[in-house]
């Protein structure tokens, strides 16, 4: 069931018993919030988020990338959660997340996404084609030593209660995304589609970054599950079943340095983060990258 803003605990009750045939008495839903409060952390911004947008919360756009994506942003908590991070922070990450509305190269999305990060030229005698994207997950690649943390976050306890909501193995994804973007504090956007150019792999590299990724005339591709702002770092998680028993690692690397390309974000204010409703693995990508004898600016 899709959670939406400002329903009172008799709509809730009414909803449930149309959509999943259950007759739960009002008190029982009051019961549920009370008992779940310290895990449904928006409701220390509800009255200020309603007071200020109403029922006009959230903001979809289906993407047509190959696969179908629901790109979401909670824009109340894009803006009330601001003081989570620095200003100038959130106010780029804003401008990225909204600008995916309006302007956006689709068409980088919905080539071929099967070419390995090797297959890039064309033969002489051939016309070029348009350049098609690397997908972020087939993307393998030396990385620098870093620390991978293992703690319990909240995002565990989302999980679990948003993986009530999937009824089918295909729809944990989005449960635990549209759960955790209604009732958490600090997510803010869900399916946020990035990029990385070759042109953007090369700065980097200028910059004395380590980066071993090859500069393609194919952008590599990717949709980070989960954006979240909190702690002064913005966070991007990927929500991965059996969480444990994979490392991602490269993955979240594509994703911190494209989203940074993408919003002008130093790397320096990122934190990445896989997870399940058992498990919490986080880094920092900057430990992945950075040169022995880091630049200034970073």
């Amino acid at each position: 069931m899709p959670v939406q803003p400002r329903h009172s605990q008799e709509e809730t009750a009414r909803r449930i018993a149309s959509e999943h045939r259950i007759k739960v008495p009002r008190r029982t839903v009051s019961d549920w919030i009370s008992g779940y409060r310290s895990i449904t952390t928006f409701h220390r911004l509800r009255a200020a988020a309603i007071g200020q947008f109403g029922r006009g919360m959230l903001k979809e756009r289906t993407l047509e990338h190959q696969q179908v994506y629901q790109y979401k942003v909670h824009l109340a908590k894009l803006a009330l959660t601001a003081d989570a991070v620095p200003r100038d922070v959130a106010a780029k990450v804003r401008a990225y997340l909204l600008s995916i509305f309006e302007h956006f190269p689709d068409a980088l999305f919905q080539e071929d996404t099967t070419a390995s990060l090797d297959q890039q030229a064309a033969p002489q005698d051939k016309p070029l084609e348009p350049p098609a994207a690397v997908r972020s997950s087939k993307s393998h690649f030396e990385i620098l030593p870093l620390a991978r943390i293992e703690k319990q976050n909240l995002a565990n306890d989302l999980a679990a209660l948003g993986l009530l909501l999937a009824r089918k193995n295909r729809d944990r994804h989005p449960s635990v995304q549209d759960f955790m973007l209604a009732n958490d504090s600090c997510t803010v956007a869900c399916e946020v589609p990035v990029y990385l150019t070759a042109e953007e792999i090369g700065y980097y590299k200028s910059k004395g970054f380590f980066v071993t990724l090859p500069e393609s005339k194919k952008p590599i591709t990717g949709h980070i599950d989960l954006v979240q702002a909190r702690n002064g770092f913005i966070h991007l998680l990927d929500y991965k079943p059996k969480a444990r028993e994979i490392d991602p690692v490269n993955q979240l690397v594509v994703y911190a340095l494209a989203f940074a390309s993408r919003t002008r974000l130093p790397v320096k204010v990122l934190k990445c983060a896989w997870f399940d409703e058992k498990d919490y693995f986080e880094f920092f990508p900057l430990q992945a990258v950075r040169a022995k004898s880091p630049p200034a600016l970073i």
